[in-house]
């Protein structure tokens, strides 16, 4: 799961500021969905590079890479340098693709998921903006904080969790199938929710001249819905 720290901050900020960007989100949107395609790029280039010897070694490249532009980008969106953001912000797609191009080989490889759990994943993501937009744009001040409060914490929660994963499995200590089941249903409820926060704190953290910032923001929401998404159906047609 991708670092969370811009989220917490913009609750924050949320917390103690009027209405300071009301067309921030139109103005991520097509970045957004430009993130989005490249990433599918990188996820393309990384299943075409499974089973190479190349593929470890370009993996871990890939992924201190990924980090590394993160924070970095994040600062410069933060900043409205969005000329220099877009480039970095692009680089950060690419490489997030090929990250997760494993989990997708997985997908592909699992009876009963293949290329429509694919397709499942992407549309519930859709549909999920799509109710999200109706219920964040309209959500009153008591409740959005509420539920900004409730979402972090669940965030923080479930962050500790897949880390421990991550550290159990240097042990060979896997999750059973019914464990990850519930933390991949977890993720896709808590993604989902902050789907709904998005449209109620970003509006409130970033000015409109801020978009590739906002733009971040909503691209990790639907790339963890995502992954979210498929590791539940992957673990729903697994077998201890």
């Amino acid at each position: 799961m991708s670092n969370t720290s811009n989220f917490r901050r913009a609750i924050r900020e949320a917390k103690t500021q009027a209405l300071i960007g009301p067309n921030v989100i139109p103005n991520a949107l097509p970045y957004v969905g430009g993130g989005l395609i490249l990433t599918a790029v990188g996820i393309y280039g990384g299943l075409g590079m499974m089973g190479s010897p190349a593929f470890l070694p370009t993996f871990i490249i890939a992924l201190i890479g990924q980090i590394v532009l993160f924070f970095v980008a994040q600062n410069v969106a933060a900043k409205g340098n969005n000329g220099t953001a877009l480039p970095l912000l692009a680089l950060y797609s690419l490489l997030t693709g090929y990250t997760l191009s494993g989990l997708v080989f997985v997908a592909l490889s699992s009876q009963g998921v293949g290329p429509q759990g694919l397709a499942i994943a992407a549309a519930g993501c859709g549909i999920t903006f799509i109710v999200a937009r109706n219920i964040g744009s309209n959500l009153g001040e008591e409740d959005g904080l509420a539920l900004t409060k409730t979402i972090q914490l669940g965030l923080i929660a479930l962050l500790i969790v897949i880390v421990a994963q991550v550290f159990l499995s240097f042990f060979h200590i896997f999750t059973p199938t019914w464990l990850e089941i519930a933390i991949s249903g977890l993720g896709v409820f808590l993604f989902a929710g902050m789907a709904v926060v998005d449209f109620y704190v970003l509006p409130r953290s970033y000015r409109d001249d801020q978009y590739l910032a906002a733009a971040l923001s909503m691209y990790l929401t639907y790339i963890n819905l995502f992954v979210f998404i498929l590791r539940l159906l992957i673990a729903l047609n697994s077998r201890d």
